[in-house]
């Protein structure tokens, strides 16, 4: 039996912010444009590609806030996915960072987790989650007790997934530490045709992405500060308004910019600025698409992505110190980055690429599930 003859479903954490994973979502969504999605909260007016999907929510889409904060609704994830049902699916796919991979299915029924990470604030990152994020003491102390509950549900729920892909190498580790379970890489996909090298001078760095903690954003503000160079940030998020308290005047916030803006954007900066340690990373393979080289920090996904010397260089503190260093080195090499080789580079990731070995993936695991099945 082949894909096409199979009821397919999707389901995945949340459709409220457009991120790496929800561009994992759009690529899955347009392989099998006809496969329901199983979703915890959807806000079309920020995520776009879905107008034309049959978009299921769970309960939490009514509570009014949620669409906007659903870090607020997280304790109650588990509950809204396994109410989900999905007894008529041969095949779910569930694209997961958080609880769409605790999902309920029959035992005919093939689960295939494309896991973008371990849920990180439950696990090696959530004392850092608690100390960074704004709460009071008491909020704290019920962030931590909740986390452990958190935490010995995702234990389970990894338990009910068929077979693992996931992102990186990187990530990978980090299934078999915390899952104890196998995976098979395959690296999320850059719309190549969405970007494109651009000539003329480049006269600002870049810094693109949710203006969260974890994201470094504050450490690239104070580098920059000291640097004096223009910088550009795109983004909103949680640190805003305390970003833009403590940025210079050569520091723009340009907020969220359109999807049509965000190619010129990139193509004219003179580079990525990338500090944070992403599973994956899509940012820099954005913008090593457009002919830019990133500058990053060496740790996580960046390292399976990044050729140094050819599409960027890396630096090893993250710390303003090192960015403020790599930004000299790089000022001295400048030159030697040529915009056509960088963007070759990027064509290893495209998404002609992630639809063959996605494709080829789905058919195995299910050819092996019928197997075992019929044993």
């Amino acid at each position: 039996m082949t894909l096409q003859h199979l009821k397919v479903a999707i389901v995945c954490d949340w459709l409220t912010v457009n991120g790496g994973a929800e561009k994992v979502i759009l690529a899955i969504h347009q392989l099998f444009p006809s496969a329901p999605i199983f979703t915890s909260l959807y806000n079309p007016q920020k995520v776009r590609g879905f107008q034309n999907a049959k978009v299921h929510t769970s309960f939490l889409q009514k509570i009014p806030f949620a669409k906007n904060h659903h870090q607020f609704v997280l304790p109650l994830m588990p509950l809204a996915f396994e109410s989900m049902n999905l007894d008529e699916f041969d095949i779910v796919i569930s694209s997961s960072h958080s609880c769409a991979k605790g999902i309920i299915t029959k035992p005919k029924t093939l689960h295939i987790c494309y896991c973008h990470t371990p849920m990180r604030y439950a696990w090696d990152n959530h004392n850092e989650y608690i100390s960074q994020y704004k709460m009071n003491f008491i909020a704290k102390k019920l962030g931590n007790r909740m986390m452990h509950h958190l935490r010995m549900w995702d234990r389970l729920a990894a338990e009910r997934v068929d077979a693992y892909c996931t992102n990186s190498h990187f990530v990978q580790k980090r299934i078999q530490k915390y899952y104890r379970k196998t995976s098979d890489v395959i690296h999320p996909p850059v719309n190549l045709d969405r970007f494109a090298i651009e000539k003329g001078e480049k006269d600002y760095y870049l810094a693109i992405g949710r203006l969260t903690p974890y994201k470094k954003f504050a450490t690239i503000v104070e580098a920059f500060n000291i640097l004096e160079k223009p910088l550009v940030i795109v983004g909103t998020g949680v640190e805003e308004k305390y970003l833009k308290s403590k940025a210079k005047k050569n520091i723009i916030f340009l907020g969220h910019a359109a999807d049509a803006d965000i190619p010129t954007i990139y193509a004219n900066a003179k580079a990525l600025v990338f500090p944070q340690v992403e599973d994956f990373g899509i940012t820099p393979l954005e913008s090593m698409a457009s002919g830019r080289p990133v500058i990053a920090y060496k740790e996580g996904g960046a390292l399976e992505t990044i050729k140094e010397g050819i599409t960027g260089i890396f630096f090893k503190e993250q710390t303003a110190v090192g960015i403020i260093a790599a930004v000299h080195e790089f000022e001295r090499n400048y030159k030697e980055f040529s915009p056509d080789r960088i963007r070759e580079h990027a064509k290893k990731f495209s998404l002609t690429s992630f639809n063959t070995k996605f494709l080829d993936y789905v058919e195995d695991m299910w050819r092996q599930h019928q197997k075992k099945s019929a044993d």
